[in-house]
């Protein structure tokens, strides 16, 4: 168990609402995403980069992620003519791969369950389309968990902007200080910072290579099924 010391859990308020992010949060994605990125790359002539690669790319949403891959690093922008060359190749790939590979982590649905059977109102907050989302999400069983789904182009903004989460606080009357983030990256963290949010974060999640903890969120834990002993820390035992 990783979760942070008693002193900091201890200071975790008991939130009214939880937002939960997906890619690298509640889904390992990378399979599938990292199938479509080296597909692509073939169809346009350009060599391919394996799933280990792919995976130090993901986070901020699919162009994104295409950008990276056709300049082969995280930062910069690749020729804009290549771009719309790629990107309607890797969104038609993705429509057909959205859900073939991917897979819950460990401990989510548990963890979803747990959540569930507390009276948690629960909302999923994501930079993936709304098109990629809504069916990953019911593939893998999870969505109807959720009252509510923001994806990353529901609103004019997405993480790291607050708009999202503060938009899930506006839908279920909860106040910001008492709603809680669970991500895996730094744009989780900002997000929920701006936001007002409390703010917990797996350690397994897509954060381009860093550890979480250089964040500083409130909490972090290896498995969603320690949530119970976050929330309820007198109380022992797994969702």
């Amino acid at each position: 168990m990783n979760t942070q010391s008693n002193n900091e859990i201890a200071s975790l308020r008991k939130p009214e609402m939880v937002l939960i992010d997906v890619d690298g949060t509640l889904v390992d994605s990378v399979p599938d995403l990292a199938y479509c990125v080296d597909e692509m790359m073939k169809q346009i002539g350009m060599p391919p980069y394996g799933e280990d690669k792919v995976r130090e790319w993901v986070g901020n949403g699919v162009e994104r992620l295409v950008r990276r891959a056709l300049i082969g690093q995280l930062d910069g922008e690749p020729d804009e003519a290549l771009f719309e060359k790629a990107y309607p190749v890797f969104m038609e790939l993705y429509a057909e791969n959205t859900s073939k590979r991917s897979m819950l982590y460990p401990g989510v649905r548990e963890g979803l369950d747990y959540l569930k059977a507390t009276g948690y109102k629960m909302g999923c907050v994501t930079n993936k389309a709304a098109q990629f989302t809504l069916p990953l999400l019911k593939d893998l069983g999870v969505h109807d968990y959720f009252s509510i789904v923001i994806s990353g182009d529901t609103l004019e903004r997405k993480k790291p902007d607050p708009m999202p989460l503060l938009h899930a606080a506006e839908f279920f009357g909860v106040k910001p200080e008492n709603a809680l983030m669970l991500g895996d990256s730094t744009s989780d963290v900002k997000a929920a910072r701006a936001a007002g949010f409390q703010i917990i974060c797996m350690t397994y999640g897509y954060n381009h290579g860093k550890d979480i903890r250089e964040e500083h969120p409130d909490a972090v834990m290896d498995s969603m099924t320690e949530l119970r002993d976050l929330l309820e820390p007198g109380q022992k035992g797994a969702a």
